[in-house]
């Protein structure tokens, strides 16, 4: 199988059930920054973290292909005239939204209270992880756009709010990791 189709050539790109849509189109602005996200998940699983950690990545990103595969289907293609879903995979659901927030509560409990924001930075593990979270949040932005012309399944925006959450607490817990810096932000008086 050849990797160039030449299909895309005049600026158009296929969802899957095979309608053609502008590559600017919000739908594919949608997916095309959760594996923007991914990538990055796949950066920071290449650095000296904890192998829990590096699991869960690897389970957040097959989450995020799957979640990929529901934006990148065209809603009025979703079904075969067989009246089964075009999509055969198993969907976002309420467990992998339910791991992320354990995941979260049990990360927490080592870290000390916030008393303040805190500067993204610390070392380029930590930096990896706030750049990842910034790019989940725009992954979140350009999907509730979407929503708003094309409803999707709620539980897609769930998790892309949760992992950006998870992502934050994520970068905490690898600063204590390496004992990097937590730089609060403490806005100057007037």
């Amino acid at each position: 199988m050849k990797i160039y189709t030449k299909t895309g050539d005049a600026g158009t790109t296929a969802l899957f059930g095979g309608t053609r849509v502008s590559k600017h189109n919000i739908r594919i602005e949608s997916y095309g920054t959760v594996d923007e996200l991914n990538s990055y998940l796949g950066l920071i699983r290449t650095q000296e973290i904890d192998p829990r950690s590096k699991e869960i990545l690897v389970h957040i990103q097959d989450r995020l292909f799957t979640l990929g595969a529901i934006l990148a289907t065209d809603p009025a293609k979703a079904t075969l005239k067989s009246g089964k879903e075009r999509l055969n995979i198993p969907k976002i659901d309420e467990e992998d939204i339910e791991l992320l927030e354990k995941e979260m509560d049990r990360m927490n409990d080592s870290l000390p209270p916030m008393t303040h924001f805190i500067l993204p930075g610390g070392n380029s593990t930590v930096s990896y992880c706030h750049i990842a979270r910034t790019v989940c949040r725009r992954a979140e932005r350009r999907t509730t756009l979407l929503n708003e012309n094309e409803p999707i399944d709620e539980k897609v925006l769930m998790y892309l709010n949760r992992l950006s959450d998870y992502l934050f607490v994520l970068a905490r817990k690898l600063s204590k990791d390496t004992n990097a810096e937590e730089t609060q932000w403490i806005p100057k008086k007037l």
